[in-house]
């Protein structure tokens, strides 16, 4: 029977909901991480092993000073408070992305809430993409490929398993189902290897707008579709 495995969602559109309200790009944030947390739910409910979500990109270190000040500000409180709930669900913590980016004290939460919520069988493995960009992720895993590699590099071959051992992702299976929020229809830097056979779905909806029912529409357009992984079957 198909199944779900892995969901990652790229939750667009907090700044364009706050604008339309008239309200500053904050307020947009704020209702966003409230909708993150109702993901976490859905896939618990679902039963979803591995739940992706893509919450600060490389490129949003380009965004005006202030929202990122608020990004990252946010994004400290949010683990602050809501990893005793995860705790209490079992829900394992997982960052992926140049955190080396943030400042020290987001740094030590988010290793606090980590190291938190790993002494237990985890109902889901929640993974949260910071300061990460595909590019990024593809290029520092050869580097690191050459670093492990630096008294014998003419000699090792470069191979797709060699990069895949090096990923941000390499302990996590690829995801199944990537949705997209906020209308655009491209990945925009997001698990760019990762994604080569992942279905996507794209909802005209912006994030902090999005409830279970879209969820819902996008699981049951995902089990309608028939997954060939390039091999033509009739």
């Amino acid at each position: 029977m198909k199944r779900l495995n892995h969901l990652a969602i790229i939750m667009d559109g907090n700044n364009r909901w706050a604008k339309n309200k008239g309200l500053p790009s904050r307020e947009g944030h704020k209702e966003g991480v409230k909708k993150a947390r109702l993901a976490v739910e859905y896939a618990l409910e679902k039963k979803i092993d591995y739940l992706t979500l893509f919450a600060f990109s490389t490129e949003n270190w380009l965004r005006d000073e202030l929202e990122v000040k608020d990004l990252i500000n946010l994004f400290f409180q949010a683990l602050e408070e809501q990893t005793p709930e995860l705790i209490e669900e079992k829900v394992k913590l997982n960052f992926i992305g140049d955190i080396s980016r943030f400042s020290k004290k987001l740094i030590n939460q988010i290793e606090r809430s980590k190291k938190q919520t790993q002494d237990y069988r985890p109902d889901l493995n929640l993974i949260i993409a910071a300061s990460y960009g595909g590019k990024w992720d593809i290029v520092n895993a050869v580097k690191e490929f050459l670093k492990e590699n630096k008294n014998d590099a003419q000699n090792k071959k470069i191979t797709e398993a060699s990069v895949q051992k090096h990923l941000q992702t390499n302990n996590f299976p690829d995801p199944d189902l990537i949705i997209r929020s906020g209308g655009e229809k491209r990945l925009s830097n997001f698990y760019l290897w990762q994604s080569s056979y992942s279905e996507l779905y794209f909802s005209n909806k912006y994030w902090p707008d999005f409830n279970k029912n879209d969820l819902d529409k996008a699981l049951d357009d995902y089990f309608n579709r028939k997954r060939k992984y390039g091999v033509e079957t009739g």
